[in-house]
């Protein structure tokens, strides 16, 4: 669904950076790795959550409950 505010391992924030990397990544074409240098992501476990995360929102926007 949505990033979370903190990281699930080591508990950094990282929530305030998902559309810096989103916007930089598809729109810019910057290279995932540089841009996650620039954020300040330097452990492994707050890397893992901006590449695996899949956003969902407008799928599960489709089927609210009325």
């Amino acid at each position: 669904m949505e990033i979370p505010v903190r990281c699930l391992s080591c508990g950094k924030v990282i929530g305030d950076k998902w559309e810096e990397f989103k916007e930089r990544t598809e729109e810019d074409g910057e290279h995932p790795k540089e841009v996650m240098d620039d954020l300040g992501l330097e452990r492994y476990c707050c890397r893992t959550i901006f590449m695996t995360h899949v956003d969902t929102v407008e799928e599960v926007a489709e089927h609210k409950i009325t």
